[in-house]
């Protein structure tokens, strides 16, 4: 009965204000200890920093996201294309992480970008501006988890066709491979998160060592190179788009982004790591330039090892990567081995993939911006894991990706309008945080001063240029076949999200849960937590 008073009784402020010293990432609001989203921890902080970096390196896994879409980026300028287009969107998304890297280290928050666009606007835009970012930023992660499911399922009927070139490769093969692998995945997630902190670990190595033997192995085997004029050479003898050279190169940077951008994904693991604040801007950084130089540097040595430019690009079959390893190491074990490699640390991609995306949609339904927020919000404290937000995830991915039985290029348009979707989400946080001269967040650990209004400004004026160019058809003349539907994507899910917020968000959905946040010894007030609230 003692003990029971004791958790009752109201706590003395300074006993308050010297467990938030121990704990930098929760805030103060009418006496209670809350997390940086406004609400009592759910989730057990069980990330230490190298593990929440090696979660930073294999969601986005650049050099095997390269690799997975090398068939594709040929034909925007061929080698010369993968290359430079790489380079550009890394200088891009560099903007861009910087940006997120100081809003997540001042606002530690699962729902990422969503909390921060509900902050950075002030009180009487935040609400509405949250709301949307929330909904494009989940759209976003939803078809981005359907493409990292669609690599290794590919990869792994390619394993078998390596010692079955006789099989013809069906969509129901692949498909078959993609539900088995979002299940698997799913319950990985679910039943044992305890054990993926070790998980992200075995991945780190093998996205670093596992790199490195395949670029020595890539680089060292083949009897003949390709020629430094066929990978570094002229951009317009290797032109298949029909645009002319310079519009080519800016919509084949959307390549480049496929590798490099996720610079957010890590930032919805914020409750899961006991001083977020501080570690969070370093995984980002992390994750950004271990990924740029690994994507770049795989990206050299498997240009080199091509021979027949020709049959990487027609190739019939599943993953047009494993005739550039054949091409390279002339062997079939060696190939078998190395898609191995990329099978092996793409699962581990998948898992954090799923455990981002999940956790957004959580992140939503507990503020109440979601259909059946109550269930989607249930938190299984035991398994640290929001079961139902995580179980829907698995059920839209297996939808999605049965879209690919039906047409590839309808597919390939839907988990390809990732990029535009997060990135709009990102312009919405970063765009009001600048335009309201960066006032309405607190300063974190990591904050850039003056300097944050040129790299904000940098970041959202890319943003829109780029998704401008991500927009245009990906050959000229097009057809039917070959448009872009990108914007299509985007106005759907805008369209999709103004209705429901029409019916619900407008008068049900109260924003974000935020009011004081406890930041280098300070107790700071956030305006932005005052959200006016229609009834």
């Amino acid at each position: 009965m003692e003990k029971h008073r004791e958790m009752n009784e109201p706590r003395d402020p300074e006993k308050i204000v010297d467990d938030v010293d121990r704990r930098p990432s929760v805030i103060v609001t009418t006496g209670e200890l809350v997390n940086a989203s406004g609400h009592p921890d759910q989730l057990k902080r069980h990330f230490g920093l190298l593990s929440i970096c090696g979660l930073a390196l294999t969601i986005d896994n650049a050099w095997v996201a390269l690799g997975g879409s090398i068939a594709v980026s040929i034909n925007n300028g061929g080698p010369a294309g993968v290359l430079y287009e790489l380079l550009v969107a890394c200088f891009y998304y560099g903007f861009i992480a910087a940006s997120i890297a100081e809003l997540t280290s001042s606002i530690p928050s699962a729902g990422g970008v969503y909390h921060w666009a509900s902050v950075t606007p002030g009180p009487r835009w935040g609400r509405a501006i949250g709301f949307f970012t929330g909904s494009l930023n989940f759209f976003g992660w939803i078809f981005d988890l359907a493409s990292i499911v669609s690599i290794p399922s590919n990869v792994a009927v390619q394993m078998y066709l390596v010692f079955h070139p006789d099989l013809t490769v069906k969509a129901w093969h692949v498909y078959v491979a993609f539900i088995l692998i979002t299940w698997l995945c799913c319950a990985v997630v679910i039943f044992g998160n305890r054990f993926l902190p070790f998980l992200n670990d075995i991945g780190l190595f093998l996205i670093v060592f596992g790199g490195l033997i395949t670029i020595i192995v890539v680089a060292a085997m083949p009897k003949v190179h390709a020629s430094n004029s066929a990978v570094w050479g002229d951009f317009s003898q290797n032109n298949a788009a029909g645009w002319s050279n310079g519009v080519t190169f800016l919509t084949g940077v959307l390549n480049g982004a496929f590798t490099i951008g996720t610079p957010d994904a890590v930032t919805h693991m914020s409750e899961e790591l006991p001083n977020p604040a501080r570690d969070m801007p370093r995984a980002v950084a992390a994750q950004m330039i271990l990924g740029t130089l690994t994507s770049f540097c795989y990206a050299i040595a498997i240009l080199y090892g091509i021979t027949d430019l020709t049959a990487v690009v027609t190739s019939n079959g599943s993953f047009p990567l494993a005739v550039v390893y054949s091409q390279a190491t002339g062997n079939k074990g060696a190939t078998f081995g190395l898609l191995l490699i990329i099978f092996l640390s793409i699962m581990i991609c998948v898992l954090g993939t799923f455990l981002t995306v999940g956790r957004i949609w959580w992140a939503l339904a507990r503020d109440n911006a979601t259909p059946f927020s109550g269930f989607f919000s249930l938190v299984d404290e035991r398994l640290s894991c929001p079961v139902p937000a995580t179980v829907l995830c698995a059920i839209l991915c297996t939808a999605f990706g049965a879209i690919q039985l039906g047409s590839k290029t309808a597919f390939t348009d839907l988990v390809g309008s990732f990029i535009i979707l997060t990135t709009m989400s990102y312009a919405l946080a970063i765009g009001s945080h600048l335009f309201t001269g960066r006032k309405n967040v607190p300063k974190g650990p990591f904050w850039m001063g003056s300097a944050g209004f040129a790299v904000n400004a940098i970041a959202f004026v890319l943003i829109i240029f780029f998704n401008i160019m991500f927009c245009f058809p990906y050959v000229y003349p097009t057809t039917e076949s070959t448009m872009n539907y990108n914007s299509v994507i985007l106005v759907g899910v805008v369209l999709l999200t103004t209705a429901w917020w029409f019916i619900h968000g407008i008068r049900k959905y109260p924003g974000p849960k935020l009011s004081h946040l406890y930041v280098n010894g300070k107790i700071v007030e956030l305006p932005s937590s005052k959200t006016e609230h229609s009834e």
